[in-house]
């Protein structure tokens, strides 16, 4: 079959039951702008799956309906991994190179004051506390609205706030500048 024709066909199997994969996209959350990405994905999927023309015109609601409900399931777990890989706090800081490393009581200083300061943001108000921590994990307000799904407003706010109690924290812990911080 041409590519036209295997195009138009499956423009006409997704027009008959694009309602019904957008129904499956609203049940998990998606929006707008979601619900066309999860169409196209609907659409790949099936041009995979049936080569010709004539399948994918005879093409059932119940095949569509299992392949938007994995397509869906799919996206919400890729985008699930996707959040969470940019939330790992535990982002490689380079390679140390043979004698360039610090002596061992550098090095100590340094992973007991990084232990005094995880004690001072887990004592943080819990709506401040995602925030300070991936802002020390090295994003700025914007990436951490955008990785919260929050308005900026409302994440310069909870960070600007938990900062500002953070730094408070700190300093009756002893720590500042020129206070034992490395």
């Amino acid at each position: 079959m041409p590519p036209d024709a295997l195009s138009q066909a499956l423009d006409v199997a997704l027009a008959r039951y694009a309602r019904l994969v957008r129904r499956i996209g609203c049940r998990h959350g998606f929006m707008a702008s979601d619900a066309d990405e999860l169409l196209q994905e609907v659409r790949i999927r099936l041009w995979r799956a049936l080569e010709s023309g004539e399948k994918i015109e005879a093409v059932s609601s119940s095949y569509i309906y299992r392949t938007a409900m994995s397509a869906a399931l799919d996206l919400v777990r890729g985008r699930r991994r996707r959040r969470e890989d940019a939330i790992r706090l535990d982002r490689p800081s380079g390679e140390a190179r043979l004698g360039e490393s610090p002596g061992a009581d550098v090095a100590l200083d340094r992973d007991e004051a990084v232990a005094r300061i995880a004690q001072a943001v887990d004592g943080l108000p819990a709506a401040r506390r995602p925030v300070v921590r991936i802002y020390l994990a090295g994003y700025n307000h914007q990436e951490i609205a955008g990785l919260l799904g929050w308005s900026e407003a409302k994440t310069r706010n909870l960070l600007y706030r938990g900062l500002e109690d953070l730094r408070g924290r700190l300093t009756a812990l002893g720590l500042g500048p020129g206070k034992g911080a490395p």
